[in-house]
């Protein structure tokens, strides 16, 4: 299974460049909504993610959990996610039935309070 669609890679292309856009005139940024969530089946790993720069089609941005009870926001490498495997020799994957229903933000917050991503 591909991890993004090509309809996702466009809405995360598209977010990064209006958040770049945004820092470049020094305006406020946008709390986008996650487009994708990715999970590790076996693992409890989670990724919800919001931007994939333009330039470097490999590079996403958006809250990580790996399930150890610390998520954090930041970067990450699609390869390096797609040649991750847990248990049972699981890859990856995307999980098809997500429809976000808050912010990036909102998530990160509810994330640090309980220790996981709940989404």
């Amino acid at each position: 299974m591909m991890l993004l669609t090509e309809d996702q890679k466009e809405k995360l292309k598209a977010n990064h460049v209006e958040r770049r856009d945004l820092e470049a005139s020094h305006q406020e940024g946008i709390d986008f909504f996650p487009v994708v969530k990715l999970i590790a089946p076996s693992s409890g790993a989670k990724w919800l993610l919001t931007e994939l720069d333009p330039e470097n089609e490999d590079i996403v941005f958006g809250l990580c959990d790996l399930g150890e009870g610390s998520p954090e926001l930041g970067y990450l490498s699609l390869a390096e996610l797609a040649s991750l495997r847990w248990a049972l020799d699981l890859p990856v994957e995307r999980d098809r039935s997500f429809e976000a229903s808050q912010g990036l933000l909102a998530y990160s917050e509810s994330a640090l309070k309980c220790g996981r991503i709940a989404a």
